[in-house]
């Protein structure tokens, strides 16, 4: 694969690549998206350094892969509803996304990708991993991937959003939450190919399968979906982006930095229904 408009230097055998050669502030180029379109495709996740964005460029970087979505329990600055802030410091008990997840699974059409921009950092700690699922798919046995395929399971962010919400003392009465069946293998609409899609965050069953069944099959894949030679792990420093195709990684948040701050802010862009 051959780039002339930025310059890509891939971080595993697997999945991901730093992306260099541009500036997310400005404009980008008809050659310049169709570059990063390709190497997102390819890499599944990309990362950036050296990018001081607000909120305007930001969202420009993402309308550039589609819509912007509304995350359902986003923290939000005034006037810019599609972006979330994220940040932790030491008056924080629960940050977001410590356990390995795909973005909004439980909803009817989850997120394409989020973007996440990080302005501050601690002196150390404070990682993403990401988990490539196109090889958590290849790498089960022919058997298990006849016994799965054609199978759904129920995604629910009830638990969770409401979970986080108390945590972060805010009040739960009539919030209703997403809630959706999908593939436990999905096929990405753009590469074409399969990968697994349940994660311990939203998925509580597959369907077609008794409840004890469900639950066994259920907790061998989750956990085989974030195993170790399936994952890379990136370094924030200040000013980092990361870009990442939800529709076949997990990702897991690193809170090892208390009671330090880390602090940016993300946009989600839409997606469409699993198939």
């Amino acid at each position: 694969m051959h780039f002339r408009a930025i310059e890509v230097s891939p971080v595993s055998p697997y999945l991901g690549a730093e992306i260099a050669g541009i500036d997310l502030r400005e404009k980008l180029n008809d050659a310049q998206i169709e570059e990063l379109h390709e190497a997102f495709n390819a890499y599944q996740v990309i990362f950036f350094r050296d990018q001081r964005l607000d909120f305007d460029s930001l969202k420009s970087l993402g309308k550039c892969f589609g819509e912007l979505s509304v995350h359902p329990i986003a923290i939000t600055p005034e006037g810019h509803p599609e972006v979330t802030i994220l940040h932790a410091d030491s008056n924080s008990n629960v940050i977001v996304g410590e356990r390995w997840h795909t973005d909004v699974s439980c909803s009817a059409e989850p997120p394409l990708g989020s973007i996440l921009y990080l302005h501050t950092l601690p002196p150390l700690g404070g990682d993403t991993l990401f988990a490539s699922q196109y090889v958590a798919y290849d790498e089960l046995s022919d058997r298990m991937k006849a016994h799965i395929d054609g199978l759904t399971a129920f995604h629910d962010g009830g638990p969770s959003y409401r979970a986080m919400n108390r945590a972060r003392g805010i009040p739960e009465a009539g919030k209703v939450y997403p809630s959706a069946n999908h593939p436990v293998v999905r096929t990405h609409p753009v590469t074409k190919r399969k990968a697994l899609y349940v994660n311990a965050e939203f998925t509580k069953s597959i369907n077609e399968l008794p409840d004890e069944e469900s639950e066994a099959i259920l907790k061998y894949l989750i956990l085989h979906s974030t195993r170790a030679e399936f994952q890379i792990r990136f370094h924030w420093k200040p000013h980092s982006v990361a870009f990442w195709d939800n529709r076949c990684l997990q990702h897991l948040a690193v809170w090892d930095y208390y009671p330090h701050t880390r602090s940016g802010f993300r946009v989600t862009i839409a997606g469409d229904k699993p198939y």
